[in-house]
């Protein structure tokens, strides 16, 4: 098993110009938008010939359909007791996991969203409820997955309890197709301290195991702008935040981390970058130096 870096890369010039920065970047994983991630996205399709060129960009780089990590929109906020609002992200959810399934790609990443009514129970029956919609609806081998959140005011998948809650709605018949996801700056900001010590780090992530019955499907490697247990969502360059890069040492040391993309979401440097232009963006090149560095 190996370790399979990569980054959410600029896609000026479309999605088929990230996977080309990406692999100019030596990297091993991806991670996409198929929409705009301000907007639901519902009745947005693919078109096929964005799909063709897509895959045929891909295949030419040393990044595997299973290691692209597709991350759906921001807006989405599955936990809503507000019908119109989760019936629209629930069809949100769906389309994006069509558009993902079209492309071929592992998984899509999403937010859970909020309990804005304060019942966390019922959110995440609601949270289940939108996922089991989209697997019935979108058959194929792609996984949806719940990303874990910083734990600003009501949002959902803060704590191992509540994404495992998640997990336990969906039925048995789609749950291989479900899963989850870590991102190290939500998971700091959300209280967990990566820096107290390798066991540490090892410790979190058993928690995370054992109240899913699985170890994480995709990581997000992103240092903290944010101060431990701040509830902020800033994400970093791995050493140039609060975390710093030692709990990335450990956490590329448990075997976890091996297999499955591991994503920078770290700020990129060329972000008016030319359409036509394939260069990797300088951070992007930075960090996997870096990546690489910590993983030996």
């Amino acid at each position: 098993m190996e370790h399979y870096f990569g980054a959410h890369t600029i896609d000026t010039g479309g999605i088929h110009m990230a996977a080309r920065r990406a692999d100019n970047a030596r990297m091993r994983a991806l991670q996409i938008f198929t929409a705009i991630p301000k907007y639901y996205g519902d009745r947005v399709s693919i078109r096929t010939e964005r799909v063709e060129r897509f895959r045929e960009v891909l295949a030419a780089t040393r990044i595997a359909p299973e290691r692209v990590v597709v991350h759906a929109a921001y807006v989405l906020n599955t936990a809503t007791p507000d019908v119109a609002k989760w019936e629209r992200a629930r069809d949100g959810l769906a389309k994006e996991l069509e558009r993902s399934t079209k492309l071929g790609v592992g998984a899509v990443c999403f937010h859970p969203g909020a309990a804005t009514d304060g019942d966390r129970d019922a959110a995440a029956a609601r949270i289940a409820a939108a996922m089991t919609h989209a697997l019935e609806r979108v058959n194929g081998d792609t996984r949806l997955l719940v990303e874990n959140t910083a734990g600003a005011g009501t949002t959902m998948g803060r704590t191992p309890a509540e994404v495992g809650a998640i997990l336990r709605h969906i039925p048995a018949r789609l749950r291989d197709r479900a899963g989850f996801g870590l991102d190290t700056c939500h998971l700091f900001a959300s209280g967990y301290d990566l820096r107290e010590s390798k066991e540490a780090v090892s410790r979190v992530l058993d928690t995370f195991e054992e109240a899913t019955g699985e170890a994480p499907g995709f990581y997000h490697l992103n240092d903290s702008e944010g101060a431990l247990a701040s509830n902020k969502d800033r994400h970093r360059l791995i050493g140039d935040g609060a975390i710093g890069e030692q709990a990335f040492a450990w956490l590329l040391a448990d075997p976890r981390t091996k297999g499955v993309p591991l994503i920078l979401e770290t700020p990129q440097l060329n972000v008016e970058i030319g359409e036509d232009d394939e260069s990797p963006d300088p951070y992007d090149v930075r960090m996997m130096a870096l990546l690489d560095r910590l993983s030996r």
